[in-house]
Parts: structure tokens; sequence; C-alpha cells
């Protein structure tokens, strides 16, 4: 079959919810293993995300322009609920008969793996379900600010359950995606110099790092100047504040103006050479939006994936 795969938002200005977790980046990392196994069993994937859009409407209008030029034989977007922290379970959204058959076996896997069944849902208000041309769902896997579902939720699990609703085989490819930077466990020393490199950290001499795993002056440092730009204490070693600092920039969060985001806004105030006070206030999203048209990007102020991959990579 080909299949329309749509890791839900993830193009600014259409960004998910937010709760324990970020919707943005489980649809991208679901989103992901789904296509990487799908294609393993021969299947044509059409991936309906698209890279940037003006408005919320101008992305759901160019998903489902992807899926309609491609003549996909299903449309699946991918999404995740957020209620009030009790709301538990999945649920998929279907429109016509096709898509609920296709709905039913990827509920019954998604809740083998410990989740409510909220049942299969008339998603006539979904403007992807609307405006697609051929047989369509819309899978809310779990809830984002529910506990109980995130300590069930494993992404590869997740992934395994889509695809064996969609076709009835179980994959066999474990698929290693580390999309949330922030919960990455690697706090090797070799990570730690790649990361500054990363970030253009230098030494005290204003070179890169060597990135030999060896915790010498230069690499001492180079954690200086990060803890001396991100506002906590110059220590030199990366203990769990340093290392928390590090990872919440590798996580390339949407970033919009009068966002208080403390180390992450210190980080691209210092990156843009403006006063670095932690707020995303005019002056930041002034030197932001500059930096954006330089570079031949959107000068909308809006730091999103595009502008992150121009920053860090």
């Amino acid at each position: 079959m080909k299949f329309g795969i749509d890791s839900g938002h993830n193009c600014p200005p259409d960004t998910g919810a937010r709760g324990i977790k970020i919707e943005d980046n489980l649809t991208l990392d679901v989103g992901n293993r789904v296509t990487s196994k799908l294609k393993a069993l021969g299947h044509q994937v059409v991936v309906c995300k698209p890279d940037r859009a003006s408005t919320v409407g101008d992305s759901l209008r160019k998903r489902c322009a992807t899926a309609n030029a491609n003549k996909v034989d299903l449309y699946v977007s991918i999404h995740f609920n957020a209620f009030n922290r009790q709301a538990n379970g999945t649920e998929v959204f279907a429109v016509s008969d096709t898509g609920r058959k296709f709905a039913k076996p990827i509920l019954d896997e998604i809740v083998k793996l410990g989740f409510f069944n909220r049942g299969i849902k008339n998603g006539s208000h979904l403007f992807v379900l609307k405006n697609t041309n051929m047989a369509a769902i819309l899978i809310e896997c779990c809830f984002i600010d529910s506990q109980k579902d995130m300590n069930l939720y494993n992404p590869e699990a997740m992934a395994n359950a889509i695809v064996k609703g969609l076709t009835g085989q179980s994959p066999t490819t474990p698929v290693n995606h580390v999309v949330d930077e922030e919960e990455n466990p690697d706090t090797t020393i070799k990570r730690l110099q790649q990361a500054l490199n990363r970030l253009k950290i230098t030494d005290k001499n204003g070179r890169s790092l060597l990135e030999d795993g060896i915790n010498g002056a230069a690499t001492k440092s180079a954690i200086e100047k990060f803890q001396s730009i991100v506002g906590i204490q110059q220590t030199g070693i990366a203990g769990d504040t340093t290392w928390n600092g590090i990872n919440q920039i590798l996580a390339k969060r949407v970033i919009r103006l009068n966002h208080a985001g403390g180390v992450v806004i210190r980080y691209l105030q210092f990156r843009l050479g403006v006063e670095v006070d932690g707020v995303y206030g005019p002056q930041t999203e002034a030197a932001m939006k500059r930096f954006q048209q330089q570079n031949g990007l959107t000068a909308d102020g809006i730091i999103g994936p595009i502008t992150w991959q121009k920053l860090i990579g």
C-alpha cells in the first residue's frame, strides 16, 4: 500500500499541546518510526508533514495537498491528546466506513499496550479528514498530560502497534530515534565535547574542543564559558545543572516572543549578540528576525525546527 504518514503539528506556528511531555516531539518520533517500519515491510510512504507554513490553516492545507497529489491509499495523522490531567486513553477518528475499518485494528493494538479504549470517533469536524480524497484516520495515541498514560508510553511499542494495526504484520526492525534531547542520559565527556562544539562554545583560546573524551583544561574552560553564558555557577564541572542546560538547548523547543526560557533564551541571546537577560523580548526578537533573514528563512521571530537547524544543526 501507499500510506500518507503525517506527524501532527511540528510546523510553526502549527505546534502541538504541552503536558508532561511535548506533543511535537512525540508525534515526530512515532511518525518517523512508523515510516521506517512500513518501508521495511515493503510499503510506500509519503511524508505529509510540511517543512514550513505561514499559518496553522496553511499547514493543514499543505498536509492534505501532499496526500491528495500523491494519491495515497490511506492518510494517517498521528497526534497526542491533552485535557485536564485526568483523562487518559486512546481514540481514533475517522469519517468513512473504510476509515473506520482501518481505525479499529490500530485502536485494538494500542489498547493491548494497556491504554484505556476511548473508541472510534466521528472525525467530520477535523480539517485533515474532511479535505483528503482517500480514506483517512487521525490517531490520538494517548494523553501527554496524564501520568498514567505517560507511565505506559513507549514510542517503539506505540509505533509497532500502529504498524501492526495498519498492515496486520509485526514489525521486526527496531528504530532508535533520540528525539527528546532533554531526556538524553548520555553524560560522557565525549558527548559533552560534541555538544559544546555543536553549541559553538569554544575554550579560553577561542578554539573548538578536541572530541577525545579527555576532561582536560580546554574542556574545563569551555564548560565554565557555557555556565557563564546560561547563568549558572561557574565550576568547570559538568554536573546535573550544566547537563540540564545543555540538553534543554539541544531539545530545540519552539520559542516565541515574551518566552521566559532562562537557559535557552540566554544561549540564544549569546548567539545573537544581544543583552543576555533570559527573556525573549523585542530586542532579541529583532535580532532573531535579522538572523533569519540573513540565512534565507522566514523572518517571523519564531524559533522553530528550521531556525534551530541553522543555529545548532
